[in-house]
């Protein structure tokens, strides 16, 4: 189970933290790292050679029994039906007004079982949204059974392989192995993560997660790899386009009003949601999720204003340095109409009251090389 202190929870890997000097934050309830080195160092880290994450403050939730598919087909707008053993998805769980109660993975580890990967902030929420609506199905909340570290980086297949015979170099983006044995350990084994590389996270037992971690390390060293907190996590994703539940998407954002339309399959009948979002899809959504660069270095933080020709338009929601791409970037929202047709010049965004023009830019900012 996780130890807690001054209410806050531990991961199994509390200890490894300390030694190695991390900075310890809260987060949605957890004490966790947000550095070790610095941000920067392992930002660069991840996109040149290798980090490994503990993220085993996310929840984990099992939905088994005949009734799985049918209780996910009407929680998530995507399509899990076309899920064979071994594969997963990316998806947002919507509410009857349309908007995000999370976004999460589904991985279907067994014929009639799935496993749920959902955020730390919205775990107690989710689980009881998701038993709300399971019909017949059993829901197994397995969080604090399994932890989860992710090995991200051009070099997370080499290190992978110096640890596993299972065929890492074989899986795509979201195939999944539920019972791979890596470090003489067996765990699940997915092609997944929030970074924009390529990368992998695995499942082992929660009392076995320090035993992982050490021979992770010490099977990457001479790759580069090195741990990373919290804090190159979120400029990571952030250069990858991937938004940030409460930030970017939240209970009041529909998938279709964030750059998560791709996510809806209009043709798989029924989900929570369809209707408001069918008259959003037919009317247009009232507002759209943009990305942009700053002009100089300056950084437009979550809340600033978003102005068209001087008037407050919409609010920026994430924005970082990204040092990859050595610029200020960020995500907002801003009225369905002027997203699509605003003139070059004609945006800026506050930061200290001050007017600093911004570009619209295409997401993602970041794309790895095939």
């Amino acid at each position: 189970m996780a130890e807690t202190t001054d209410l806050l929870h531990r991961t199994p890997l509390h200890a490894r933290h300390l030694e190695l000097g991390a900075r310890m934050v809260p987060f949605a309830g957890w004490d966790m790292p947000v550095q070790y080195r610095g941000i920067l160092e392992e930002h660069r880290a991840v996109r040149e050679r290798a980090g490994l994450f503990d993220v085993s403050h996310m929840g984990e939730l099992l939905v088994e029994g005949e009734a799985a598919l049918g209780a996910l087909q009407h929680l998530v707008p995507n399509d899990v039906a076309r899920l064979a053993v071994g594969h997963g998805l990316y998806t947002p769980m919507c509410n009857p007004h349309g908007g995000i109660v999370d976004d999460l993975i589904i991985l279907r580890v067994q014929p009639e079982q799935y496993l749920m990967v959902v955020n730390a902030a919205t775990h107690a929420k989710d689980l009881a949204w998701i038993e709300e609506h399971a019909g017949a199905a059993t829901v197994r909340d397995i969080s604090r059974e399994m932890a989860l570290l992710a090995l991200q980086g051009p070099a997370a297949s080499t290190i992978l392989r110096r640890l596993t015979t299972a065929p890492v170099d074989e899986m795509r983006p979201f195939d999944v192995l539920p019972e791979a044995v890596v470090a003489g350990r067996r765990m699940l084994l997915s092609r997944t993560g929030y970074t924009g590389e390529n990368g992998f996270e695995l499942g082992p037992a929660w009392d076995e997660a320090p035993n992982l971690w050490d021979a992770l390390l010490e099977a990457g060293a001479s790759s580069g790899v090195v741990p990373v907190g919290l804090g190159a996590r979120d400029t990571l994703r952030l250069e990858a386009g991937l938004m940030l539940y409460g930030n970017d998407i939240d209970d009041a954002t529909s998938p279709l009003e964030a750059p998560l339309a791709w996510t809806v399959k209009w043709d798989k009948g029924d989900f929570v949601g369809r209707e408001v979002l069918l008259r959003q899809r037919e009317q247009a959504p009232p507002r759209k999720l943009v990305g942009f660069s700053v002009e100089g270095r300056a950084v437009a933080r979550h809340g600033y204003p978003l102005l068209h020709q001087g008037t407050r338009a919409g609010a920026v929601t994430s924005g970082t340095f990204g040092p990859t791409l050595q610029m200020s970037i960020g995500m907002g929202y801003l009225p369905f109409a002027l997203a699509k047709e605003a003139q070059e010049g004609s945006l800026s965004v506050e930061i200290r009251e001050r007017a600093v023009p911004i570009r619209v830019m295409r997401l993602p900012f970041y794309r790895r090389a095939a």
